[in-house]
């Protein structure tokens, strides 16, 4: 999952885990990551944009910020990641594209993208 989502993800999420959302944990290492994500009919990278707009659309920031790491790591550029979020301005709304403005920056300054 490091290399899908990036450096530290894997140990970030254990360090959550507990005997009540570990049934959750499993549920996605297995079906999120050991089922759709190893599918070879669209690359990673295109998957990290329908994710990022997808979790723009539903207004989900958390899951964002964690996509758009994941979205370097599959070789995404901050240019093309600016551009995906442009575009959900237009059918998401302004609203909705501002703020994962505000999360992807925050997420690509955190992790060395952004100067």
């Amino acid at each position: 999952m490091n290399e899908l989502m990036g450096d530290g993800y894997v140990e970030k999420k254990d360090q959550n885990r507990n005997s009540f959302n570990d049934v959750i944990q499993d549920y996605s290492a297995e079906v999120c990551f050991g089922r759709v994500w190893a599918r070879e009919d669209i690359d990673r990278k295109t998957r990290s944009i329908i994710n990022l707009a997808i979790l723009t659309a539903l207004n989900r920031p958390a899951q964002l910020a964690h996509h758009v790491e994941g979205a370097i790591s599959n070789g995404c550029t901050v240019a093309e990641i600016k551009e995906v979020l442009l575009q959900t301005a237009v059918y998401c709304g302004l609203p909705a594209a501002g703020e994962a403005f505000k999360v992807a920056e925050e997420s690509l300054r955190a992790g060395g993208h952004l100067d």
